[in-house]
């Protein structure tokens, strides 16, 4: 490990060179591998093969098996266009074992007179049945006088894009691997590491492994300096926060004694203690950044309204901040009927359209204590008068730089603003302390009183009509129903699938009332769909699942999800959670396409089984892998580029152990981690 690394020199480290400093890579390429999220020679580095091709050892022809995979030589016996409609160039080649057809679709003379008779080949591809039987279709190839296309080592093959060649992305990756391996800097003393192996000895055996290898610890190099790169900038983030100063509130607590005191039910015990963690917070004079996780319908909303009474008192605004208008909403009015006997009234800051100056006016008026809204409250255009607490709900979908950007509007000298961030998608406490190693962690683990049981059912489409007949019994005695259509994506052809849901149900359930809802609708028209279903005359609520977050409609107590086989456990769960809320016992019936495959079989199985969300969250996770579950759409969790949390969760207190220490020493190893790991290359914030 050096014993000092300047800024200066780590800008000069091969692996942080724009990939155009690599020979052969011009802009049009460049741009391709852009697309990858590929930009600089580390990132070439990190980018691991999905898979190898074995092209090490020679295969007979005679011992080929369709679908398999194989490097062959022979020579060539014959060639011959064939087809008219759509022709074709077919190849037979030949070794002492038996013959092989390669067949070429896209072919031209040139290729014709490569191909000729007594020509010696090699060629690597799958095996398939022809029209004539076995063949090659389109093979790798070498002929006479060219390189053989045996290797060494395992060809790696990688996730490439449109326009991008895998011989060319391989060819990319080799240079890179050239260019930085040698001088590759180890951060991580060795004592830390989780194997003998260097950063530079993984990277050349993932990149290139013999055949057989066990790239198991190779991988475990490379996802442990990862985790704890993303574990030491979260608690380098968490020590910055710790030397601000927190709006210190420390107050009788009036408010929240008459707000708890007009409940008609008493908080549960995990809600108690975890208002006690927060007021300790609040009183401490150091920033509150805590994260809550609580399963559906376990009362996160009731803790909110807590905290917020607590500031208000201390005389600061509170802001609370949803993912969707559609949840911004319902917190305005959920928060609005807590808190007008009080005298607090809500301000809404949805969208930055027409009447936003005034309403951005009002955020800055002394008598405005809380504001519900949405992502338009990241605008700069939006100021807060004396911000004291900011309330992000749906943390999943919210990332470090989300939370830095609103409760930077707290800031005022020293002074930052508390946060209280809210998670309904539990995952299990391991993980939870290393995604948000930013944050404390608290957890609601019980269900307040009056939430029912749910029933849960899986049936096969071929019974819709038994379903309809029975959703049209419950809602001539009085129920309300949603029907959830999920959809891929909200393009034209999926939003025409919810309205001929809509439709057809509006005719089998003739005399009911049908409503729909869906995310490309206004906002006035979901809130018209909403307030229709939730108090008006609509019984049955055809949705897309853009109700999965925050929709609070006590009198539903059925649910039917279409296609239920297409959803991921944990989002299942979510949509059930719709449902039971007012006292009266819930039913969820899952319609599926048979025949189901093993995991969606897993997942309705686990979902009957069960309606513990973080049980759920954990077989969830066991089912799809962490990397697919804090993908893209869970932007507020780390999107991994080795790393994996299920996979990788043992070596989590290792992790912990070896970010405490890199934080407690030198900042150039964490600064350099920090520059080869996080692709966002965002400053150590203090918000």
């Amino acid at each position: 490990m050096p014993s000092s690394t300047s800024a200066s020199d780590l800008t000069q480290a091969p692996w942080e060179r724009p990939v155009t400093a690599l020979p052969g890579i011009g802009p049009a390429l460049a741009e391709r591998l852009a697309r990858l999220e590929i930009q600089t020679v580390g990132d070439l580095l990190f980018h691991l093969p999905s898979r190898y091709e074995d092209r090490t050892c020679i295969v007979p022809i005679r011992g080929l098996r369709v679908g398999q995979s194989a490097l062959v030589e022979g020579e060539i016996l014959a060639q011959a266009t064939v087809g008219r409609a759509r022709p074709s160039l077919l190849v037979e080649l030949a070794d002492d074992s038996g013959l092989l057809r390669l067949r070429f679709f896209h072919f031209n003379a040139a290729l014709r007179r490569k191909f000729f008779v007594g020509a010696r080949m090699s060629v690597y591809g799958e095996l398939r049945l022809g029209p004539q039987g076995p063949e090659m279709v389109h093979p790798e190839y070498r002929c006479a006088g060219e390189a053989s296309l045996r290797e060494t080592t395992l060809t790696p093959v990688y996730p490439t894009t449109e326009g991008l060649g895998m011989n060319a992305l391989r060819r990319t990756v080799r240079a890179a691997l050239a260019l930085a391996l040698p001088g590759l800097a180890e951060y991580l003393p060795e004592a830390l590491r989780p194997s003998g192996l260097t950063l530079a000895a993984a990277l050349r055996l993932l990149h290139g492994p013999p055949p057989g290898a066990d790239l198991a610890p190779a991988r475990a190099v490379l996802a442990f300096e990862e985790l704890v790169t993303h574990h030491a900038h979260l608690l380098t983030l968490r020590h910055a926060q710790g030397r601000s100063l927190g709006r210190k509130c420390r107050v009788p607590g009036r408010l929240l004694t008459q707000f708890l005191e007009t409940l008609p039910f008493t908080p549960t015990k995990a809600q108690t203690t975890v208002i006690g963690e927060i007021r300790r917070d609040l009183e401490g004079g150091r920033p509150m950044r805590r994260v809550l996780q609580g399963d559906v319908g376990s009362g996160k909303t009731l803790v909110a309204a807590a905290a917020a009474l607590l500031v208000i008192e201390a005389g600061y605004q509170v802001a609370v901040m949803a993912p969707t208008e559609l949840l911004a909403r319902q917190h305005m009015e959920t928060l609005g009927h807590w808190l007008r006997p009080l005298g607090i009234e809500p301000l809404g800051l949805m969208r930055l359209g027409a009447g936003a100056e005034a309403q951005r006016a009002k955020a800055l008026d002394r008598e405005t204590r809380l504001v519900v809204g949405t992502q338009a409250m990241f605008q700069e255009a939006v100021g807060f008068l004396r911000l004291g607490l900011v309330v992000i709900d749906e943390q999943h979908r919210f990332g470090v730089q989300e939370r830095q950007a609103l409760t930077a509007k707290g800031r005022a000298g020293a002074h930052r603003a508390h946060l209280l961030a809210m998670s309904a998608t539990p995952i299990p406490r391991t993980l939870a302390q290393s995604a948000y190693a930013d944050l404390d962690l608290s957890i609601l683990d019980e269900r307040p009183p009056g939430r029912a049981p749910v029933t849960t059912v899986a049936l096969a489409e071929n019974r819709r009509e038994e379903v309809v007949a029975r959703m049209r019994a419950a809602c001539l005695g009085g129920a309300k129903a949603y029907w959830v259509c999920p959809l891929i994506e909200e393009g034209e052809q999926d939003l025409k699938a919810a309205a001929a849901l809509h439709a057809e149900l509006a005719e089998a359930l003739a005399g009911v009332r049908i409503g729909l809802i869906h995310g490309r609708m206004k906002a006035a028209d979901k809130d018209r769909a909403m307030e229709d279903f939730a108090r008006g005359p609509v019984q049955v609520l055809v949705a897309t699942t853009v109700i999965e977050v925050g929709v609070d409609v006590p009198a539903a107590s059925l649910l039917v999800i279409e296609n239920a086989e297409r959803l991921g456990l944990a989002q299942l769960h979510q949509l059930r959670g719709r449902i039971g809320r007012g006292g009266l016992p819930g039913h969820c019936v899952l319609l599926y396409k048979p025949p189901l495959g093993d995991m969606a079989r897993e997942r309705i199985a686990c979902l009957r089984e069960t309606d513990d969300g973080f049980l759920i969250a954990r077989r969830d996770l066991e089912l799809r892998g962490a990397g697919e579950v804090f993908g893209v759409r869970q932007t507020g969790l780390p999107g991994f580029r080795v790393a994996d949390f299920m996979r990788d969760e043992a070596m989590l207190p290792a992790v912990a152990r070896a970010a405490a220490t890199l934080v407690r020493g030198d900042s150039a190893p964490l600064l350099g981690l920090r520059r080869r790991w996080l692709r966002e290359r965002h400053e150590l914030g203090s918000a």
